[in-house]
């Protein structure tokens, strides 16, 4: 058996019935977030990216080793994914900087560089900017991306935890840690000296292996397996959490992310993910 989520603010129930019936035999039914369909045959994963190439709503299929009703945690990433912006980009716009700082953003994100090479690399960029930078890139340029409170929501009336882990820096992932009512986060420190950026963070960078491990560790701490957790994530360093957690979404992501990920939601906002849940 085969179970398909689709799910889009332009999609009715009558849009879906007309493009499953070219498709694939099977019985539709509407559920808050989206429409589930099931179905005895098989779906590939190249006819699976041809109909979502064509399709101007999200469609997934649920794995099926994934145990909805045992998820006890979702860890997601903080800039493009829960948030609209990546920070870093956002504090280096106040120096003139954004378009040199997002360019290696971009790169690394696409994997063409190492994450902790391109954070050091950004980060010395931001050498001498005030501190009171950051509290304005919150202030005026962070908003929570569709969906995120009424996702989070959701997850606490089910007693599932929410971690939040990111390449990006714990000025901004500790005030959304109390606003949201997260359980837990992880992020990197940035230093300051004198009232001004450094140039440098504090410890080790938070990249791709420490969200991993991160992972890792909240399972054990909640003494669960990771396959009863989901991971939320747009860029390429979110693969390797992404890949060990029971179900992996690609939230708006990069191409590479998407095609290594179980879920794509390109069309939808983040409470879409409900709907992977009882």
């Amino acid at each position: 058996m085969t179970i398909l989520i689709l799910q889009g603010p332009r999609l009715t129930l009558e849009k879906a019935r007309q493009w499953a019936a070219p498709l694939l035999k099977g019985e539709l039914h509407e559920q808050p977030h989206a429409i589930r369909m099931t179905t005895s045959q098989d779906v590939p994963p190249e006819r699976l990216a041809a109909w979502r190439n064509g399709a101007d709503f999200d469609i997934n299929v649920l794995p099926a080793d994934f145990e909805p009703a045992e998820v006890r945690l979702l860890i997601s990433d903080m800039d493009s994914t829960l948030i609209n912006i990546e920070c870093v980009d956002e504090i280096a716009d106040f120096t003139g900087l954004k378009p040199q700082v997002a360019a290696i953003t971009e790169s690394a994100m696409r994997g063409e560089i190492d994450f902790e090479t391109s954070l050091t690399q950004r980060v010395s960029l931001l050498k001498g900017i005030p501190a009171g930078v950051l509290d304005k890139v919150y202030q005026q340029r962070l908003r929570l991306n569709p969906g995120a409170e009424t996702l989070l929501a959701g997850l606490r009336a089910r007693g599932i935890k929410t971690a939040l882990v990111s390449g990006g820096f714990t000025v901004f992932t500790e005030r959304l840690k109390t606003r949201l009512r997260l359980d837990y986060t992880l992020a990197n420190e940035l230093e300051i000296a004198g009232g001004h950026l450094s140039g440098k963070v504090k410890g080790s960078i938070v990249g791709a292996h420490a969200k991993a491990a991160f992972l890792s560790r909240l399972c054990e701490e909640l003494n669960i397996e990771a396959r009863q957790a989901i991971a939320v994530g747009d860029g390429a360093n979110d693969l390797e959490m992404m890949r060990i957690a029971g179900l992996s979404v690609a939230y708006h992501a990069k191409p590479a992310v998407q095609a290594q990920a179980d879920i794509a939601l390109n069309h939808s906002g983040l409470d879409a993910i409900l709907a992977f849940l009882p």
